[in-house]
């Protein structure tokens, strides 16, 4: 089995416009992305075979093919990464294709490679994965802005939302769940998926999903229609860039 590695990019932004193509730390955010795709193509030990940008763009195609990377032009009017993805993925022939946002400069390639291999170790062949972290802090656990996730026993996804869930209903059971000693208010859902490729080919004609337009949460659909998404928990989750503070913040961490 091996996998394809996909970047939707798409230049426009609303917080932050041209985000992708931002330059002052030497190498575009693109550019950063790209360094820690091919890092995580190394660490995989043959299963990511492909790096592909999915873009709207003709600056970012330039960006990526300059920095070696292969790019290809997807429509204008795609509502969603996955859309413009399973476009990209449709002359593939990788079983497995991983969606990592272009806008994940410092995200940690071993996260990456996870995302795939819950797939490729799956044993009731699930066709969707994607990632979480626990959440120790109150006050993210309850914004609104911070998806969670609930996992069953056996690392499927139960339910996402924008509330806090799960919901402690008895003051005296708040300490039950910890880690390394930590209190654990609950997981915290990371925008990356990986998905087996005819599955993502025929995602956009799964029906219309109540839970999805509720929450404004798209792997909604998938649960909903009744497929498995495996969760994989991890330490870390190294922040994206969607304003201009967080790429104020990238720069003093790469030290620029």
């Amino acid at each position: 089995m091996k996998a394809a590695l996909v970047l939707p990019a798409r230049l426009a932004s609303t917080r932050l416009p041209n985000k992708l193509v931002l330059n002052r730390s030497g190498k575009t955010v693109l550019e950063h992305t790209l360094d820690r795709a091919r890092e995580a193509q190394a660490l995989s030990n043959g299963l990511i075979v492909r790096i592909l940008v999915a873009a709207d763009d003709l600056q970012l195609i330039d960006i990526a093919r300059r920095a070696g990377v292969d790019a290809v032009m997807t429509r204008l009017d795609h509502t969603s990464g996955t859309d413009r993805i399973a476009e990209a993925a449709a002359p593939l022939s990788e079983e497995l294709i991983v969606n990592l946002q272009a806008d994940e400069p410092e995200i940690d390639p071993a996260n990456v490679v996870l995302a795939a291999r819950l797939l490729v170790n799956s044993n009731d062949n699930a066709p969707m994965s994607t990632l979480a972290v626990p959440i120790y802090d109150e006050e993210k656990f309850l914004k609104t802005s911070v998806v969670k996730v609930v996992v069953s026993s056996t690392g499927n996804a139960l339910y996402f939302s924008r509330s806090p869930i799960p919901h402690v209903r008895d003051a005296a059971d708040s300490g039950l769940w910890t880690l390394n000693g930590r209190r654990v208010f609950g997981y915290h859902h990371l925008g990356l998926y990986a998905y087996r490729r005819d599955f993502l080919l025929g995602y956009k004609a799964l029906p219309p999903s109540m839970l999805e337009r509720l929450e404004k949460l798209e792997q909604l659909r998938a649960l909903e229609a009744g497929h498995i998404i495996k969760v994989g928990i991890v330490s870390s989750n190294p922040p994206g860039i969607d304003t201009p503070e967080d790429y104020e913040d990238f720069l003093k961490r790469v030290g620029k």
